[in-house]
């Protein structure tokens, strides 16, 4: 299988404060790998590192490497913004701009200079973020309007519109409820056909329905940094952990 993002020894810091400690990754090129563990043992702040998005924390700072499309991505020749246009990300919270369902997914285009017919990109985008059926009708209508759940969707959209190869997800289901829940999951899926997806989750079911590949984190024997400490298929990960911090982790024991 092909890598889309490898990490090396990377450790991740905020001031003097280590956060993420020598985390060794693979992530599987059109695949769904889901990043769990307990709160607090680092799994955002890893997510956010494969674009960059640490960088707008005043004092973060990254050791080792990252290593996507043949480049070590945390070099200070490698433009943060033209990043996220490869590598996208769907935040926790919906967080659609307060215009248009058009205009959200349109702005994306926009400001990646797209030049040809905007408003196939935009059906394009909407489309394959299964929303298009249920907004085709009111593209003008604004997108704080929508439910939460098609929010999220809306956004995933945005994101799609830039045609990146990798889109990061932290934690893109918290905030809705189980049938909207259902429908990311879906989307999701039908999505690793054509892109890398990486998920923090704290939803061991959703880990499991969803994902190919789970990395499990935990924080050190010191309490602070987190580490991963075991990965694999997901069915092995969540029937035959080889770690017993993973196999109780799973099955509720502790975190």
């Amino acid at each position: 299988m092909a890598a889309a993002l490898t990490t090396h020894d990377l450790n991740l810091y905020y001031g003097d404060f280590r956060a993420v400690r020598d985390v060794n990754l693979v992530v599987q090129r059109q695949h769904i790998t889901a990043i769990i563990g307990p709160s607090g043992c680092g799994k955002s702040t890893l997510l956010r590192s494969f674009n960059r998005m640490n960088d707008v924390i005043h004092g973060s700072r990254a050791a080792g490497r990252i290593m996507f499309a043949g480049q070590n991505i945390l070099d200070p020749e490698v433009d943060p913004v033209a990043l996220r246009r490869r590598i996208g990300m769907v935040f926790q919270k919906p967080n659609p701009f307060p215009k248009s369902i058009y205009e959200n997914v349109a702005w994306g285009a926009r400001v990646n200079s797209f030049r040809g017919d905007l408003g196939t990109r935009v059906e394009t985008s909407l489309r394959q973020a299964a929303l298009w059926d249920e907004v085709k009708d009111k593209l003008d209508r604004d997108a704080l309007t929508l439910s939460l759940g098609q929010q999220q969707r809306l956004c995933i959209a945005r994101a799609l519109a830039v045609e990146p190869e990798v889109i990061l997800m932290d934690e893109p289901c918290s905030a809705l409820d189980p049938i909207a829940t259902l429908k990311i999951e879906d989307l999701m899926r039908s999505l690793a056909a054509t892109y890398t997806i990486v998920i923090v989750t704290h939803n061991m079911q959703q880990a499991a329905r969803v994902s190919d590949i789970t990395a499990m984190m935990m924080l050190g024997d010191d309490r602070t940094a987190g580490t991963i400490i075991e990965v694999g298929d997901t069915k092995t990960i969540f029937t035959r952990p080889k770690d017993k911090r993973t196999e109780d982790y799973v099955t509720g024991r502790f975190g």
